[in-house]
């Protein structure tokens, strides 16, 4: 059975970006079809400045969210990153595989670094080494597939040449795993500003629609998003950003083609209407679950411990392997 990995940080409160792109494809598709790894890579929300006590809240509430959207612990394996020691076991072994140009080249790298610096905070070394701990948790699973947006795919192709270049030097350990990306909704954009991401960490939460948010506020958010100038509701990503991205969001919400939804418009008040109505019922089965979870916080730690005993279980037999091929002493 093809295996899959994917992770999601606790860098801040998820976003329908989150649910539509990735996590209710997870649902759907990637736990029934495959032999699948989720985690909330909290070890990745350290590379900025944060807040020990809002980490441990948001990977707990992240963890809650994906089991109230419909992660069946009998069907895949949910699991926090940190909780699994191989991770960090596997990175170093990877960070002496990487070298340092090829991590300097990574966008994300380029842009936080940046932002970092005009903000006049240091750049933590962690930022530029995460896409090799991002490369420990894919490839210690023996992973086949890697569903992730197109801001990640740069970091699964690092991942690959990772795999190849520790196989040619040391023996095969590893599989070669491939970024997949769902066909619609890939990447939903901020509401305020549709040329950029629904970011969890963004600035202003003006333009971002929460999962736990109240339906009355996922209204607003919708009625408020930025059109474009004109009238006329055309998909048009280019030229009209802010219209493509609400025909896209409805679509997801849908399972329809954006294109389609477009002719079906004659003002831009009538779709942002129908796509709030979308949204808010789309989130409504999922907001009613958390609920449920989380007024029974054992229950989801419960969940948690086994996964991480599963994913221990698949984890350890292949870094051992790594160890040993890269000419580490075993421990008697």
């Amino acid at each position: 059975m093809t295996r899959t990995f994917s992770g999601i940080k606790p860098t801040g409160h998820l976003t329908l970006g989150n649910y539509l792109g990735a996590v209710r494809r997870w649902v759907e598709v990637d736990q029934h079809r495959s032999d699948a790894l989720f985690s909330v890579v909290d070890l990745h929300a350290l590379t900025v400045e944060h807040d020990p006590a809002r980490v441990r809240r948001l990977t707990r509430q992240a963890a809650t969210l994906l089991l109230a959207a419909g992660l069946d612990p009998d069907l895949c394996t949910v699991f926090v990153q940190s909780h699994v020691d191989e991770h960090t076991r596997l990175s170093y072994l990877l960070e002496c595989t990487a070298t340092d140009g090829e991590l300097r080249r990574m966008i994300q790298y380029k842009e936080k670094s940046a932002e970092a610096r005009a903000s006049g905070e240091s750049v933590r070394f962690s930022l530029l080494s995460y896409p090799v701990l991002m490369a420990a948790d894919i490839l210690a699973y023996g992973t086949d597939e890697v569903p992730v947006g197109e801001d990640q795919t740069q970091h699964v192709e690092l991942t690959r040449d990772l795999a190849v270049r520790f196989n040619q030097r040391y023996g095969h350990t590893f599989a070669i795993p491939k970024a997949t990306r769902p066909p619609v909704a890939a990447r939903v954009m901020n509401l305020q500003d549709p040329t950029s991401k629904m970011g969890k960490s963004h600035d202003s939460g003006a333009g971002i629609v929460y999962l736990l948010d109240e339906p009355d506020v996922v209204r607003k958010k919708v009625m408020r998003a930025v059109t474009d100038s004109g009238s006329e509701v055309a998909y048009d990503r280019e030229n009209s950003p802010g219209v493509a991205n609400l025909l896209e969001i409805l679509a997801a919400c849908g399972n329809a083609d954006p294109g389609e939804l477009a002719g079906a418009y004659a003002s831009y008040g009538a779709l942002k209407k129908d796509t709030a109505d979308a949204v808010v019922e789309v989130l409504r089965p999922l907001r009613e679950r958390h609920a449920v979870l989380a007024a029974d916080p054992g229950q989801v730690d419960a969940v948690l411990k086994e996964g991480a005993e599963r994913a221990r279980e698949r984890a350890r037999p292949v870094v051992d392997a790594a160890y040993r091929a890269i000419g580490l002493l075993p421990a008697g």
